[in-house]
């Protein structure tokens, strides 16, 4: 898949979601089949989910890293999933995939979801509070 085709998936995941209310997305281009992604996706309840991905496309699409940080309107977190490996001693079988929740403290296992998963998760979390 071209790195382009890449970026546009993502904005149209974005752009499609019912509770959005506004979005920043910046793809960067490294080099032919490798880019770096940063978005900020604003939600009809206040809440802001911030994306970062390093991803490869060559032969499949493979998110080297990856954060998806959400918060509530006051910058409060619900829930970050990233592949960061900094919790090897909690021995998750998920490991280096992990998911914050509620708190930094509170680290789970996960496996590596997509922008989209994250997307359809807040949405529901989001409407529920409708």
């Amino acid at each position: 898949m071209p790195l382009e085709a890449y970026f546009q998936q993502i904005e149209t995941a974005i752009s499609t979601c019912s509770q959005l209310t506004s979005f920043t997305l910046d793809g960067e281009k490294r080099d032919t089949y490798e880019g770096f992604i940063r978005a900020e996706i604003k939600f009809t309840d206040g809440s802001i989910l911030r994306v970062r991905e390093f991803v490869s496309v060559e032969i499949s699409v493979d998110r080297d890293m990856y954060a998806y940080q959400y918060m509530d309107a006051t910058n409060s977190l619900i829930f970050r999933y990233d592949n960061t490996p900094h919790h090897k001693k909690l021995n998750l079988p998920t490991y280096p995939n992990h998911k914050h929740d509620g708190s930094e403290e509170n680290v789970t296992t996960s496996s590596a979801p997509t922008l989209l998963d994250v997307l359809q998760e807040i949405t529901a979390r989001v409407e529920s509070f409708l």
